[in-house]
């Protein structure tokens, strides 16, 4: 007999369950799921898809009265990069954003308030790239197209 749906009723969901989703990315990844990375597991990917600095997340954890230290965060970011659970996008010199979409897409990048927004990967296309030197070979192209909101003072 083939049974469709949960097989008890009790069992628990993700309300009753919060760290469900951190925990289970945090084990695919081969990351040791410590007390930090769950609770930054779950402000990150318990949303849908996010753009987030160190600075805003670590406002996010202390308005949620956990304490992590901004040295803590930049690690855990980049630990989570390292293992494919966010990509880094750099947007000027000592100026990253870290992405929970890790699927293949590019961005635009507001010059005026510093927000990101995806744009499908298949919405740009790329006539040629340059050949990679002979020691190496191309891991990603990451496409930022820099934006400056249209407003009446501009427009002549």
């Amino acid at each position: 007999m083939t049974h469709i749906g949960p097989m008890n009723d009790a069992t628990p969901d993700n309300r009753e369950r919060p760290y469900a989703d951190a925990l289970r990315r945090l084990k695919e990844a081969g990351l040791r799921p410590t007390r930090q990375r769950l609770a930054l597991g779950k402000l990150l990917f318990d949303a849908d898809d996010r753009h987030v600095t160190a600075e805003q997340l670590h406002a996010d954890v202390t308005a949620e009265g956990i304490k992590v230290s901004l040295a803590t965060i930049y690690n855990t970011l980049n630990q989570f990069t390292e293992s494919g659970l966010l990509r880094e996008v750099v947007v000027a010199p000592g100026r990253s954003y870290f992405d929970t979409n890790v699927e293949d897409h590019h961005h635009f990048f507001y010059e005026d308030d510093g927000s990101l927004q995806d744009i499908p990967g298949d919405q740009v296309t790329l006539a040629a790239i340059p050949e990679a030197p002979a020691d190496a070979e191309v891991a990603r192209i990451d496409v930022i197209v820099r934006l400056r909101r249209a407003n009446e003072n501009h427009s002549q």
